[in-house]
Formats: structure tokens, sequence, C-alpha cells
């Protein structure tokens, strides 16, 4: 039936493809010279009008030379490709060459803009300015990865990172590396248990990048060639700290350097040994945090960890000291977690 056909045309249409009729009729058109509607309809028991017209569209069929209107001979499926990709290929050509002006317009800014930055004065508010937009403080980092020259350093607690945030730098990451710029990176023990965490680690180490693991006491930042640092800001989720003043981003290195020197490397797979080693480590963290009086939420937070497995970690603490009461154990602990003194000829510089 004539709509039988027109529906096939039609979903053949929505799909990008020929329908079954149009291919019949392209069969038959590429064993012949010319043909008209009557000849293919009378061949192939169909009206022929609706696959003419699609074939027409998709450039497979043409006009038959010197045999009038009506008449149609195949075209060869490359030379209906050209015919029906040389637009989109003037468009793409179009397309490329406003890119490259655009990109010119812009690039020619770049001598106005250095020497702009180079004489900039940085005054006191200069030094130090608030990004308050998690946007802005994303592109704010890509620029300053992307301007990089010698060393990245990346300070990030809070536990494993999440798979997303990792997606999203891994390309920058391996950009920096391949220009041979240095890039050391410190996360919190509980890092390692995070599977996407550690296959992040395991492509960035094999650049040459250096990670390690701390269990507490690390700041969220990041100093670029210590020059420029970016530093979290307390319950301003998203927002940043920019920071050029000199002394302070000294102070942001030197407070990296310690926490690196009192840091563990960050394997790539975790041993039962290491792991109870760790578990260890942790658990004495807690019971001098513990001891502190924290609750239990700012002690997960600080060690990087879910508050509920936080609160499992310090009932365990609570029945191995017989502590009915989190106000009993700090109590009982407080002689404990109290710090030992350094002999007489140890170094102070192992860090946190």
């Amino acid at each position: 039936m004539p709509t039988d056909a027109a529906g096939e045309a039609g979903e053949a249409a929505e799909a990008g493809e020929l329908s079954p009729a149009a291919r019949r009729l392209y069969a038959f058109a590429v064993e012949r010279n010319a043909f008209d509607a009557g000849e293919a309809a009378q061949a192939l028991g169909v009206r022929a009008a609706t696959a003419i017209t699609e074939l027409a569209a998709a450039h497979l069929l043409q006009r038959a030379p010197g045999g009038g209107p009506e008449r149609w001979s195949a075209v060869a499926p490359r030379a209906a490709a050209a015919r029906a990709l040389a637009p989109l290929a003037l468009l793409v050509r179009e397309t490329h060459d406003e890119m490259d002006r655009l990109r010119g317009r812009l690039e020619a800014l770049v001598p106005a803009y250095e020497a702009g930055t180079a004489h900039r004065d940085l005054s006191a508010s200069g030094r130090l300015e608030l990004v308050t937009d998690l946007g802005a403080v994303r592109g704010l980092i890509i620029e300053l990865v992307a301007a990089c020259e010698r060393e990245l350093l990346t300070s990030q607690p809070g536990g494993g990172r999440p798979r997303e945030t990792l997606e999203e730098a891994i390309g920058r990451d391996e950009s920096l590396l391949s220009r041979g710029v240095r890039m050391r990176t410190i996360y919190q023990h509980t890092a390692r248990y995070s599977r996407p965490t550690a296959a992040y680690v395991e492509r960035v180490t094999a650049l040459g990048a250096q990670v390690r693991t701390l269990g507490d006491g690390l700041m969220r930042m990041l100093v670029f060639d210590d020059h420029t640092g970016l530093m979290a800001v307390p319950d301003r989720s998203g927002a940043a700290l920019v920071v050029r003043e000199p002394n302070v981003v000294h102070f942001m290195t030197a407070a990296f350097e310690r926490s690196w020197l009192g840091a563990e490397p960050f394997p790539t797979s975790v041993s039962p040994e290491a792991a109870r080693s760790l578990s260890d480590e942790l658990r004495q963290t807690i019971v001098r945090l513990l001891s502190e009086g924290l609750e239990d939420k700012v002690i997960a937070r600080r060690l990087g960890m879910s508050e509920r497995t936080c609160q499992r970690h310090i009932a365990e603490i609570m029945r191995a000291v017989g502590a009915k009461s989190r106000f009993q154990a700090g109590y009982l602990l407080r002689p404990a977690a109290a710090p030992t003194t350094n002999p007489p000829d140890a170094g102070t510089d192992a860090g946190p």
C-alpha cells in the first residue's frame, strides 16, 4: 500500500537509513542506464515515486542525461557521499577559519596582559583574593596549572577523592607531568582504601609524580612554583583564598614540606600488614583527638573518614578501655595520649 511505503520511508529517514523500497529501487537502478517511475513500479510491484524522492534526496539518483525530466539514473555511493557532504565540509572549513580568527584576536592581547600583570601594583588586597564561585575556582586552577613551570604542591585532606574530581584532574595533571613539571601530593591515610584514588595515583606516579599519605594535620591547599597558593576557606564549600603574598606562600610551602617529611609513600596496593599498621595509627590518632574532647564528626572530618566509620572505631576503643561514655573514655585515655618528650638528640623535622 502507498501508505505503508511512505511509513517505511519515514521510519528509515528517522533512523538515518534508506527504506527497504528505496534499497530495492536503487538495486533496480544500478542495473540500467536510465528508467522512469512507471518502469520501476512495473518491475518492483510498488509505487516508486516515494522511493525516487528518497534516493534523489540522498543524491543516489539523478536526472538521466538526455533522457527527459522523468527519467533517472543511479549515482555511485561514493559520488553521492561527496555531494551530500560538500556543504558540511564547507561549514567545517568556515568554522575552523572562524576559530583561527577568534584565537588570533584573543592571543593578540597576551603581550598586554603579561605586561600588565608584571607591573600590577600588588597591594595587600591584591595579594589575597577570595574567590567564592566554584566554577571560577576551577577555571583559576586550570589557568595556574597551565602556567606552572617547575613544581606543583598539593595537600588534599578528606580521604579518597571523588571519582568525578579525579576524572577532571587526570588529563590536566598528565599534561603537567609530560612538560617535566614536578608534582608532589599528600593525601590522608584513608585515601589508600579508595579504589578511584589508588588508580589515579598509579597513573600519575607512572609519569613521575610523588604521592604520600599522612594521618592528620593536613590543610587543603595548592602551591604553584612557590609564588601562588590556593587555600580552602573554612565553612565556605567551593571557595578558595588565592595567595600571592610571598611570605604567606613561603609559609604554605614550609607547612607542606613538614607534612611531606612525616608522610609515607602511597602504595597502589595495600598489604594486610600495611592495612593493620595504618589501622593502628588511625586508632592512635583517634585516641589523641578523643582525649582532646573533640566530637565524632570533627574527628571524622580531621581523619578523612565517614562519621559512621569513626564512631565504630570509637566504640571499639571504649570497649578496650572499659569506658561507658565518651567523657569517661577521654578521661581514661588522656594519660595515654599525652605527648612524650623527645630525647635530646631527636630531630623535630619529621612533622606531625
